[in-house]
């Protein structure tokens, strides 16, 4: 105060006044401040000669004083945090708030899911809308038919309890895709894509999908955690790690499923999460028909607290609580006409089409009994791998698009069983050989031909193989294979011509079951079909009783199994000694 008294020749005791009566001591932090920035900065400006740092600090001291000022503003009795910082009001402007939108994946309106929910139940049987009513049960495993859209169902279904809930205000739950092999898995995925695509117009991004529900009820509303729709195949060492409702496809035709569903069901340990097996029908012999049929759960019991799992259709057609407090249910073909299925399926043509055994497997959900197969489960089981991860040189999402090479250069053996006797189904396996003798075979592709005459046959078989490098075709010349071999001749001369006879048969099936034996071929654990074609083939007494021969009945007459023979056909090339060579045949260039 004595400086001030001599700067402004003012007695010391009239500026002690002023202090005293303008309260100096209890101005505020921020008043000093100013005070303190306008001297310097008042100093500095009526300087003359001023250096770089002069100016340097004027700036650094002007952007200070409008920090004060927004202090000042937002010390008032209105102040917001955006006096203080303009970047949050620029962050959350109406401009703003439309390019986050616009950037955040996976990002749906109430509206929206509510479109999905009402599309959802117009859209679903009367078989699945039960499936829909037993959708909270903690276990469920279903027996189904082939082709009633189990997968097609479970991917909506899984999507639609997300909807359900975050319209509710809930909190969904991550939903969990467990198949065989990966892209199996991603089939999943591709269902639910293109069911919100159509109705929403919303492209769902990432393999794993992690729908985002910020803002989704205002801010007023509750907050809701983002979600994942995960796509996993049974290797085991993916087949963990996350928790939620889990699905289990075909769980009936996956190897080691003991030990995997130990794993696996561990993602649902939390009460509040759901567990679903859904399956068309494969042997008795398989470890899951112990879990279905109540084996596992009796096993180490006493022989009071044993319980029977009543199995029997009439008992399961409308789905019952088990002992282990499970919801079974068997659905037949027949029962899923009946409940809706009715327009898209011929139930006489299918009999038809396929033996009595073949029919009761896949559409009555009987069991296999692979006893006298040629082809058991236990031999067949060990070729299924994760041919997504494996084989990191075959490029499946190039079929079918013109000019593509999904194998490259690489060679391949081309397999084929044609329609007999005028019926309307085919065959036609690709290969890929082993890269050096008594190396692994890999089936690369197969494809069934239904309703196309021996013109119709060749011409696919050209079709495919434009996009590989083809060493060798083999065709079976039974029924219209002769005609289909003629045309095939003409683009391939050196098509190998397979005459079926008893010795033929034989040599074909004993070589198949030496290569399986050594565990020498591989193909995607998620073809069932192919595994179930093997396991049909049986040997049988010819006509006159005196030789064994193979067959896989269709009404009686040899022809099922059309898959498994054609890969058969493919892999006779090899010599029935592997470590022989084999010869080289021609390779043909396809011109437009």
């Amino acid at each position: 105060m004595q400086q001030i008294s001599d700067e402004l020749a003012v007695k010391y005791a009239t500026i002690a006044s002023w202090k005293t009566r303008d309260k100096w001591d209890d101005a505020p932090v921020v008043v000093r401040m100013e005070d303190g920035l306008q001297e310097r900065y008042l100093t500095l400006i009526a300087k003359e000669n001023k250096s770089g740092k002069d100016f340097k600090e004027i700036d650094l001291l002007g952007r200070q004083i409008e920090r004060m000022a927004r202090v000042r503003k937002f010390g008032g009795d209105d102040g917001r945090e955006t006096d203080l910082n303009p970047n949050i009001e620029r962050r959350n402007d109406e401009k703003a708030k439309a390019k986050r939108a616009e950037k955040r994946k996976n990002c749906l309106t109430i509206e929206q899911y509510q479109s999905l929910l009402d599309d959802f139940h117009d859209r679903n049987f009367e078989y699945q809308e039960a499936w829909w009513d037993q959708r909270h049960q903690r276990t469920r495993k279903i027996r189904k038919s082939r082709q009633v859209g189990a997968t097609w169902y479970f991917a909506r279904e899984a999507f639609a309890k997300i909807a359900e809930m975050a319209i509710e205000g809930k909190q969904p739950r991550n939903q969990i895709f467990l198949s065989a092999s990966e892209r199996q898995a991603l089939k999943f995925r591709r269902e639910i894509t293109n069911w919100v695509r159509r109705v929403t117009g919303i492209e769902l991004k990432g393999k794993i999908i992690m729908l985002d529900f910020t803002g989704l009820h205002g801010d007023d509303g509750p907050s809701l955690d983002s979600v994942g729709l995960y796509p996993l195949s049974t290797n085991s060492a993916t087949a963990q790690g996350e928790s939620g409702d889990f699905y289990f496809d075909e769980f009936s035709w996956v190897g080691g499923f003991a030990e995997l569903n130990k794993v696996a069901s561990a993602m649902a340990t939390h009460s509040i999460y759901t567990k679903t097996y859904f399956s068309s029908a494969s042997t008795k012999t398989h470890e899951s028909y112990a879990f279905w049929s109540g084996e596992d759960w009796n096993r180490g019991r006493t022989k009071g607290d044993q319980r029977p799992f009543d199995l029997s259709l009439k008992n399961l057609r409308d789905g019952a609580i088990m002992p282990d407090g499970s919801w079974q249910q068997i659905l037949t073909i027949h029962d899923a006409v009946k409940r809706g299925l009715g327009d898209l399926v011929d139930i006489e043509q299918l009999r038809k089409e396929y033996s009595e055994d073949s029919f009761r497997n896949l559409f009555e959900c009987e069991e296999i009994d692979d006893a006298q197969s040629s082809f058991p489960f236990a031999l067949i089981g060990p070729a299924r791998v994760d041919s997504f991860y494996q084989w990191r040189d075959f490029k499946p999402e190039l079929i079918g698009m013109p000019g593509m090479r999904p194998f490259g250069e690489k060679r391949v053996w081309l397999g084929y069983d044609p329609n007999k006797q005028g019926r309307d189904d085919a065959a036609l396996a690709v290969i890929a050989p082993p890269e050096k003798p008594g190396g692994k075979f890999r089936v690369l592709e197969k494809l069934r031909f239904n309703g196309i005459d021996f013109q119709g046959q060749a011409d696919e078989i050209r079709k495919v193989a434009q996009r590989y490098n083809v060493e060798d075709i083999a065709i079976d010349t039974t029924g219209s294979g002769e005609a289909v071999l003629q045309l095939v001749l003409k683009w391939f001369p050196t098509t190998r011509r397979i005459n079926y006879s008893v010795a033929v048969k034989g040599a074909l099936v004993m070589k198949g079951q030496n290569v399986f034996r050594n565990r020498r071929i591989e193909f995607d654990a998620g073809w069932s079909d192919v595994q179930a074609a093997f396991m049909a083939i049986r040997p049988t007494l010819t006509g006159s009783g005196r030789q064994v021969t193979y067959t896989a009945k269709r009404n009686g007459e040899v022809g099922h199994a059309d898959i498994a023979w054609a890969i058969l056909h493919a892999l006779s090339n090899e010599p029935m000694d592997a470590s022989e060579p084999v010869s080289r045949g021609a390779k043909v260039k396809f011109f437009d």
